[in-house]
């Protein structure tokens, strides 16, 4: 990708504000090592020189980070592979992420322990230090891409979605290109065991802006696109490394705390990738969708052999699984079938009802209200642990030097449901039957006038949604051991709910696979770390949404084929303009000068 600079921000020389940015970075990455308050009542005993905790960690990676990038400005051989979208840009981005840690620790060391008193001169070193980088790198050159076209067609910036930059790294071998694809779901994994192991707020606070900006900066450096190039590359050891990821998440749990989130994410990222079947591929706002992973979650604590239930059965596991998911199919049917010829905002309203009318109808099943079946607002307690193959999913397991917990074992049974529904979710969406989604979610007028019969093609994307909801619900009864009403709201303070789930599908992504798992993670993830949270959560995540809305209305994780349509149909424009010939200058005559002054 060719780059040309423009001017910086900060009235600076280049060679001037690099070295400002540099030294800044190892001022602040030595004052990590330094102690930052004397008193160990703060969390992370900041107290020990030599020795980085808690948030020191965070600064000291985040200055280390900054010194690569700035450094591979310098030309210095071997770091060049890791700015091949530009040097700059990411250099400012990791410097405000040291920046915004370290501040945000000195401030929350002044406000526990009541007063800048209490701040060591390790923690003045990095505040400084960090802050002559930030303000440094403003004086940087900023970096832009050329909108020149290419010889294939398409801009540079479109071909560099699916190749490397040229002059930048040459290309790697497919097993170099597979080992890097494993080392970086590795570091996935290792940041997020990371960021939910966390034990206080002010880490976690730290961690998301340590993350947060400097994965922008690794965004800006090109790195991510170049990663995303790989993984479109080999699409089937992406996915088989994110598997082995994700399964090994239970064993870097110490406690079955962490690991119930993990499952708790499972199940929120596996109903929203159900219900991106439904929004994100065919179009259909559905605003009612938790009320099929009640119906999962019903049906199988009624079959299960619980002491509340009505029926008084209790089916094998794979019986009641395929039980939940039947019926949630056949409630999709029913409440599909006479609704989806609307359209838009009265579509939205529709399954909205359907979510509502779910809820009282559970609501009011108590035998008082109408029949006896599940046991009203008391729901139904007391669902059995699972037993499969004669492994018992309610007691802990020793694996080697492992051992695995109660909520470890149902996180590995969920992460089996949600590599079913991500084959379902690939098949599906590669499918004949997944373009013609996407042909009548871009245009449903134009999909039926090419011969798609666009009502049969949106009951099957609705249907084929609530059975994956069905079947995560299932799951999700065995593993919180009741069901109640107020589980399934259309919003609430605890997810999943039809509200976070369309969050999770919008904020992750939309038509995207991992762009719900994304979303998933995030919103389940804030919440249960920041407790102090629970009470403004809605208010925040609708601000975090317009502001996603503002500057990305694509999601954390944009969809590779939009994208490239929407650059391919840039260049096409920018090509077939017509040229409009400049204005003739007048002649500076004096007869001119004399008639424009009168």
């Amino acid at each position: 990708m060719t780059t040309h600079t423009t001017r910086a921000p900060l009235p600076l020389p280049p060679a001037a504000a690099r070295a400002l940015t540099t030294t800044g970075a190892a001022v602040t990455l030595v004052g990590t090592f330094l102690a930052w308050t004397w008193t160990d009542e703060f969390p992370g005993d900041l107290t020990v020189t030599g020795y980085p905790g808690g948030l020191q960690i965070l600064t000291l990676v985040g200055s280390v980070l900054t010194l690569l990038l700035v450094l591979s400005g310098y030309g210095i051989r071997g770091l060049g592979w890791l700015t091949p979208g530009g040097t700059n840009s990411s250099v400012r981005f990791a410097a405000l992420g040291i920046l915004a840690t370290t501040g945000y620790a000195v401030g929350a060391i002044t406000t526990e322990l009541g007063g800048v008193v209490n701040l060591e001169p390790g923690a003045w070193v990095s505040l400084a230090g960090s802050l002559v980088a930030a303000v440094a790198s403003f004086g940087l050159p900023a970096d832009q891409a050329t909108g020149d076209a290419h010889p294939g067609g398409g801009s540079v910036f479109a071909n560099s979605l699916t190749a490397p930059a040229p002059g930048r790294a040459r290309e790697l071998p497919s097993w170099a290109e597979i080992l890097v694809i494993a080392a970086a779901f590795g570091v996935a994994l290792y940041v997020f065991s990371y960021g939910i192991d966390t034990e206080y707020t002010e880490l976690f606070i730290g961690f998301l802006l340590t993350a947060g900006l400097g994965f922008t900066a690794l965004h800006r450096a090109g790195l991510v696109a170049r990663l995303s190039a790989l993984t479109s590359k080999h699409r089937n050891v992406t996915l088989t490394a994110a598997l082995v990821a994700a399964f090994c998440f239970p064993f870097t749990q110490n406690t079955g705390e962490y690991a119930l989130i993990g499952t708790n994410i499972l199940i929120f990222a596996t109903v929203a990738l159900g219900l991106n079947v439904v929004v994100g591929l065919a179009g259909l706002l559905d605003l009612g969708y938790v009320a099929f992973l009640g119906v999962g979650a019903y049906t199988s604590a009624l079959v299960s052999g619980a002491s509340a239930s009505a029926i008084g059965v209790h089916f094998p596991f794979w019986a009641a699984v395929l039980t939940g998911a039947v019926v949630s199919l056949v409630f999709g049917v029913l409440i599909g079938a006479p609704t989806l010829r609307l359209r838009g905002d009265y579509l939205a309203i529709v399954t909205l009802g359907f979510g509502e009318i779910f809820r009282v109808t559970v609501n009011n099943l108590n035998g008082n209200s109408g029949p006896d079946l599940t046991n009203g607002s008391q729901g139904i307690p007391s669902i059995p642990d699972l037993n499969l193959f004669g492994f018992e999913f309610g007691t802990s397991h020793d694996v080697g030097p492992f051992s695995l917990s109660r909520p470890a074992n149902y996180y590995l049974l969920m992460l089996l449901v949600t590599a079913v529904v991500i084959l379902v979710f690939r098949r599906s969406g590669d499918s004949r039957i997944g373009r013609a989604w996407v042909a009548i979610r871009e245009d449903e007028t134009a999909a039926t006038a090419m011969g798609i019969n666009a009502f049969r093609l949106k009951l099957l994307a609705f249907a084929l949604g609530a059975t994956l909801a069905g079947l995560a619900g299932t799951v999700q009864a065995h593993v919180n051991y009741t069901v109640t009403p107020e589980q399934y709201q259309f919003a609430g303070s605890v997810p999943p709910n039809s509200a976070f789930l369309l969050a999770a599908v919008i904020l992750g992504g939309m038509g995207t696979l991992s762009g719900p798992f994304v979303g998933a993670a995030l919103l389940y993830l804030i919440p249960a770390k920041l407790q102090f949270m629970q009470d403004y959560q809605l208010l925040l995540f609708g601000i975090a949404l317009i502001l996603l809305m503002r500057f990305r209305p694509e999601g954390l994780v944009a969809d590779r084929r939009k994208q490239l349509e929407f650059h391919e149909a840039d260049a096409d424009n920018t090509t077939n303009q017509p040229d409009v010939p400049e204005p003739r200058q007048p002649e500076d005559t004096g007869a001119g000068i004399t008639k424009a002054g009168a």
